[in-house]
């Protein structure tokens, strides 16, 4: 189960108690990545994102520590992206093989030309360990300045708060995704994912404050589309970039560069219309019941510490 915002807690200790459940849960999984580096630093960069979208929900509050902490975990999670990336790329050439079986023969000696392009990642152990150290020493940083996060104890300051975080959200994704409709563009795509990706993790540390099954599933549907289609992004640049390490022939990468298109489309026509149904709205009233549920929350909490004083 996520982790949630405690009824409890006052913003500032909840929010503090959250980072260094996920920061630990980070360091947890980098230091089993020397065992198992695929599984535990694909574990570790998503708790790294669940750590930028809290501080996204609390950035109103307090800019100076988010802009910091925000760009230590940037930079920690995409230092360890190497390793995930070989392997989505693989997937991709999986997906692309399914879709199109009558290419099926072309997609194996590109999907080999990966594989070992993967193993070459992974197989300089010192540089590989030196990566994990590096983002290990600075998660540990980030620890000691979580108790440097200032947030309000007023009840209503810290309503405002999450609920500014929450709108600036989906504002984000709203400009993302008309950006998508008028230009179409991968970064606009690329963008709206990202929108997408740290909504859906706010939306699961509001728990019951925002009640919407139907709408976490569809967020997750959309995320993993999205996902698709940015890793069709990542491989056709890889293919510009480096066809020669990756021993395809001309005609080869022809075909292959055709498909990656045809599903770029696909994708993005199926992108669109469910984030339009999540994202395209005015959220003045959504986010006016969320202030108020927040309120209630922050007031009991601020009532409860005072009786128990």
């Amino acid at each position: 189960m996520s982790a949630q915002l405690d009824a409890n807690l006052s913003l500032a200790n909840d929010a503090m108690r959250l980072l260094r459940q996920d920061v630990n849960l980070a360091l947890d999984h980098l230091a089993r990545a020397h065992a198992e580096p695929e599984e535990h630093l694909h574990k570790c960069r998503r708790r790294l994102k669940a750590v930028r979208a809290l501080l996204r929900l609390v950035r109103p509050g307090d800019e100076t520590f988010f802009r910091a902490e925000n760009a230590r975990y940037r930079d920690v999670s995409a230092s360890l992206a190497g390793p995930r990336e070989a392997t989505a790329l693989i997937e991709t050439i999986d997906r692309l093989s399914a879709a199109y079986p009558r290419h099926a023969d072309l997609y194996v000696g590109l999907r080999a030309g990966l594989v070992e392009r993967r193993a070459a990642t992974m197989s300089d152990i010192t540089a590989f360990a030196s990566v994990v150290d590096a983002a290990t020493a600075t998660c540990r940083q980030g620890l000691l300045r979580v108790g440097a996060l200032s947030l309000p104890a007023d009840p209503n300051a810290s309503a405002v708060i999450v609920a500014e975080g929450v709108r600036t959200g989906l504002e984000r994704a709203k400009k993302a995704l008309a950006k998508a409709h008028s230009h179409g563009k991968e970064e606009d795509f690329h963008d709206l994912r990202k929108a997408v990706k740290v909504h859906a993790a706010q939306f699961d540390l509001l728990g019951k404050l925002w009640p919407d099954k139907t709408r976490r599933k569809a967020l997750d549907r959309l995320g993993g589309k999205l996902g698709e289609l940015n890793d069709l992004a990542v491989l056709d640049t890889l293919l510009k970039k480096d066809s020669q390490a990756l021993v395809i022939t001309p005609e080869t990468r022809v075909v292959v560069e055709k498909d990656m298109k045809r599903e770029a489309k696909r994708l993005r026509k199926e992108c669109l219309a469910p984030a339009t149904e999540l994202f395209d709205k005015d959220w003045k009233r959504k986010i006016a019941k969320l202030t108020g549920r927040l309120r209630l929350q922050f007031a009991t909490v601020t009532t409860t510490a005072f009786w128990a004083a």
